[in-house]
């Protein structure tokens, strides 16, 4: 038997959709907002974490910020402070949109596990049997090399899985080779993208190594060939509408493209408009990426944390069997892949079957997390963090480049741990 595959899988999809589809009375409810105290947190420690927030606006490090925390399923804090817009003098609202940038990766491979339990791929198929492009890819002798003459036959072939972890060989959309050999841009169509990817070698040898990259976007080719459906359609059809996530999207128009907060990047002391794409996010672009594409809020994205911490089910509306679910909570990256990095955090992370980054050692993290804590961000300063073990979810929003931001989310995480009176 395949080690990625669980009995009873497609009967256990057909159930869950049979669940979200007779749930009706719970579609589109939003999180209860409760006491802090109600919860085990502190109101005046999360007065602090509002305050310092406020100071990271007052400095300049950010324009404005929109940050929730919730715990079992209910929202202690949710605020939204300083500018959407600092020139327009617009006030962040609650319902902002934010660029999340690699914070759609997850998103991207949650519909992978869906549709793995709807029995249309094993987690261990070559992806060259659903995208031929990729079956004669070589390696490069030299990884730190951009000489792509310079390559040998691959060893092995890419997996579902190695994407799913980040162990293909591929590499980032930001490397130099990437760059010189124009992979990735979103002027091109996600067909486009792919026989890029395929045609540039790789930097390993497929499961031999965790290198962080463009797999997420590949995940989303595969999505719209196992489904048949475009991969912003199947996002909408599975996942957003089924979770009432109605702010999550590859572009906003109209309405929705003014509350889009704008991006800044410090200059000269003071924040200015910033442009990281050179494609608007007013407009559809022609390359839908799953791997940094979507624009979403705090809210949304609260309610897909949510979810995930109640294994694939929220307010009555299951998306995921809570067995297929469980494979977001362990690491999946191959023994000799490991560990992820040499420094900091990534020393101490594993990677999961949903795409997640999945804490094994505290220790090496700057800011507080607990063991079997989910978590990621986005380029352009957008963070979640999904903690089962004391049972919160939380988002942080804001819009700069470089995403530090002065060190606000980072600052975030340990108040609202430091705000925490009820440990489990």
């Amino acid at each position: 038997m395949n080690k990625y595959t669980h009995p009873l899988r497609i009967l256990l999809f057909v159930s869950a959709l049979a669940v979200s589809r007779f749930a009706v009375n719970s579609y589109g409810q939003s999180l209860q907002i409760v006491t802090p105290e109600s919860a085990g947190f502190s109101s005046m420690g999360l007065e602090a974490v509002t305050a310092n927030l406020q100071q990271h606006i007052d400095d300049g490090s950010i324009a404005g910020v929109v940050a929730a925390v919730a715990r079992d399923g209910k929202v202690v804090y949710f605020k939204a402070l300083g500018s959407l817009n600092i020139e327009q003098r617009k006030p962040m609202p609650k319902d902002a949109l934010f660029r999340i940038y690699s914070m759609t990766r997850e998103i991207t491979s949650f519909a992978v596990l869906q549709l793995y339990e709807a029995g249309k791929f094993e987690l261990d198929d070559p992806i060259q049997w659903y995208l031929p492009e990729f079956s004669d890819q070589r390696v490069l002798m030299d990884s730190d090399s951009t000489d792509v003459s310079q390559s040998r036959t691959r060893l092995g072939d890419i997996t579902v899985a190695h994407l799913l972890t980040h162990t293909s060989g591929l590499g980032s959309r930001s490397s130099t080779l990437y760059r010189e050999r124009q992979v990735r841009d979103k002027n091109y169509s996600l067909d486009e993208m792919i026989t890029k990817s395929a045609s540039v070698p790789l930097f390993h040898d497929p499961g031999t190594a965790f290198r962080y990259g463009i797999h997420a976007t590949i995940l989303g080719k595969l999505i719209e060939v196992w489904s048949g459906t475009r991969l912003d359609v199947y996002f909408q059809q599975n996942i957003f509408d089924p979770l009432a996530m109605d702010s999550t999207a590859f572009w906003a128009e109209g309405e929705d493209a003014d509350r889009l907060a704008e991006l800044y990047r410090p200059k000269e002391g003071r924040l200015t408009p910033h442009r990281i794409e050179a494609v608007p996010w007013n407009i559809r672009p022609r390359l839908l990426e799953g791997g940094v594409g979507l624009l979403s809020s705090v809210k949304d994205f609260l309610r897909f944390s949510q979810m995930i911490l109640n294994k694939g089910e929220l307010n009555g509306r299951r998306v995921l069997s809570e067995e297929t679910a469980q494979l977001i909570y362990e690491n999946a990256v191959p023994e000799q892949a490991m560990p992820l990095g040499e420094f900091g955090y990534w020393a101490g992370s594993g990677w999961t079957l949903g795409g997640f980054n999945l804490v094994m050692d505290p220790s090496t993290y700057t800011f507080p997390v607990s063991v079997g804590t989910l978590w990621w961000d986005g380029s352009a300063g957008t963070r979640y963090f999904i903690d089962p073990s004391q049972g919160t979810a939380t988002v942080i929003m804001a819009q700069i480049s470089p995403s530090r931001g002065g060190g606000f989310r980072e600052d975030f995480t340990r108040l609202v741990d430091a705000a925490l009176i009820d440990r489990r």
